[in-house]
Parts: C-alpha cells; structure tokens; sequence
C-alpha cells in the first residue's frame, strides 16, 4: 500500500473499531453480521489490509452506518466539505484507474458521491448492494459500458444512466482511452435490517 491507501486503511480501521466496540459486539459477532471473516475483520480494524469495496459496503450495512462515515472522520458541522483530491480513494485499478467516493451522507438513507476513472481495458465488477440500491452515473470523458444483470449498455461522453445497484453490475472501459465518470449511489435503509434484528 502507498502512503496514502495506508493513511486511508488506518481511518477506517479505526472507524469500524470505534463502531464495533460502541454496539459493545466482539469481532465474531460484527463478522458474522457482516458476511466477512474474522480474519479479515481483525485485518481491517488494524488498517493492515485495503478492504474492497464490496468488504466495507458489508461492514457499514452491518453497523448502520453509511459507508461515507468510515471513511470520513467525525464533524459536528452541518456542512462537510471535500477539497479536491482529498475523496477516500477505495479502487485502484491495475493501469492507474482509481474510484473516489468524494462525499456522502450518513445513514439510514445513504447518498455517494463518487468519482471514476477507468484507464484502457480496465473493468470494475461490484456486488449486488443492499435491496433498493440505485445508481445514477454520468460520463465525463472517454466511453464505458455498463454491465447490469446481463445486459450490456454503452455510454459516452454525455451519456447518463440510471440502474438498480441490488444485482451484480460492472463498469467496463474497453476503449482505447481513458475514461472519467461521476456517479452517485443511493441506499435507502442502511442498516435497517440489523437494527430489526438487534431490537
């Protein structure tokens, strides 16, 4: 990891510690709410591993919080704001492509905002996220294919789409040149059903 993907595992280990132990729940129990393993539940509340996304998505479903709280520090400010170049970047593809979740809101109905970049022949391919998720994504540059339930749609520059993020979806660049896209997720409920549960 470079310095900064270090930086970055080591606030969200220290988030998703700080969350764990304020539900007073051991690491089983948060793995076993999460889906992950406990190996890897000890791994990320040491910031020695780069969780995925997918990884951490299960963690913030399990304890409530939207997936921006674990990845930003704690304001008490009604505004929070992100200057450029400091998003949490969460994917690092491997030709240099990156996805940057930029801001977001806190829990239970979670908004991501997002930046992407997909170099040449890159692809990310993300999970089916919690029931009611959608996704909204712009192309700013270059041209993607999205990939959603076995459906393939080609966007370029200017394109827009709107999809259900609950099935497995991929974002696809296999053009020639760098792609650039903004997108903003949406997750209604985030933790809802451990809450349900827990109550």
């Amino acid at each position: 990891m470079g310095i900064e993907a270090e930086s970055l595992a080591r606030v969200i280990g220290a988030r998703v510690n700080q969350e764990r132990k304020g539900r007073n729940w051991t690491l089983d129990q948060l793995a076993e709410f999460a889906g992950v393993s406990r190996r890897m539940l000890v791994n990320v509340e040491k910031g020695s591993v780069n969780p995925s996304v997918g990884t951490l998505l299960r963690l913030s479903d399990a304890l409530g919080v939207g997936l921006p709280a674990l990845v930003e520090p704690p304001e008490l400010r009604e505004v929070k704001f992100t200057r450029s170049g400091a998003g949490a970047a969460l994917w690092s593809g491997p030709a240099g492509g990156r996805g940057v979740l930029v801001a977001g809101t806190e829990s239970p109905d979670v908004v991501e905002l997002w930046d992407w970049t997909l170099a040449p022949g890159e692809r990310h391919d993300s999970e089916a996220h919690s029931d009611g998720t959608r996704e909204l994504l712009h192309v700013q540059e270059g041209a993607i294919t999205i990939e959603v339930g076995g459906d393939n749609y080609d966007l370029n520059v200017g394109d827009a789409i709107s999809f259900c993020g609950d099935v497995d979806h991929a974002y696809v660049n296999s053009s020639d040149n760098v792609a650039r896209f903004s997108m903003a997720v949406f997750e209604p409920g985030v933790g809802a059903s451990r809450r349900v549960a827990k109550a």
